[in-house]
């Protein structure tokens, strides 16, 4: 009896050694692992970078390398396979995120000319600014770049309304005469 277990482990060990290109062995192997893989790839990463696909392309992998690859090696193999397809989707879903959230800072649509004039009106902007006097500076850009109401800062400055709406609307003129083409709302 036990030269009968000698020879049905020596048949197994010679079997677990043999490459796996015949269609019998490939479709014992696929019938043997495929749905435990599919669900390995599902539990460790979620159905986003659909598993199945992982799962098709890494049997394809192991029909490809079937000369090289045992029927002993092939549950490791096509597990080690597939977990590396799926960690380079993320990489490379990793790398698409950052492109996509550096791609419209390095692209501008304007042209050089209307950067330089726009930065040459901003300064010009800054200077006439400081040139205003402070009860005017501060009234006009509470208004204008806070957004709030007359009332609201005639009680923050401790002023009337009149004297508010007085001090932008003269810096408002101010501005309008200083820079050429300046509007606001």
């Amino acid at each position: 009896m036990s030269n009968f277990k000698a020879e049905n482990a020596e048949i197994l060990s010679k079997e677990l050694n043999e490459n796996i290109c015949k269609d019998q062995i490939f479709e014992h192997v696929y019938n043997r692992y495929s749905k435990d893989l599919n669900d390995f790839l599902y539990y460790k990463y979620g159905a986003q970078l659909d598993p199945s696909d992982k799962v098709q392309d890494a049997f394809m992998k192991l029909w490809d390398n079937c000369k090289k690859v045992s029927l002993g090696k092939a549950k490791s193999f096509l597990f080690t396979v597939a977990n590396n397809m799926m960690l380079n989707d993320i990489k490379h879903q990793k790398v698409v995120l950052k492109h996509q959230k550096t791609l419209p800072s390095q692209h501008s649509y304007e042209t050089p000319e209307f950067i330089l004039e726009k930065d040459q009106f901003s300064q010009r902007y800054q200077k006439v600014l400081e040139s205003l006097t402070e009860e005017q500076r501060v009234a006009f850009l509470m208004s204008k770049v806070e957004g709030k109401k007359h009332k609201e800062i005639a009680e923050l400055l401790n002023v009337t309304q009149k004297v508010v709406e007085y001090r932008i609307y003269s810096a408002f003129n101010i501005l309008k005469q200083e820079l050429e083409g300046f509007k606001i709302k």
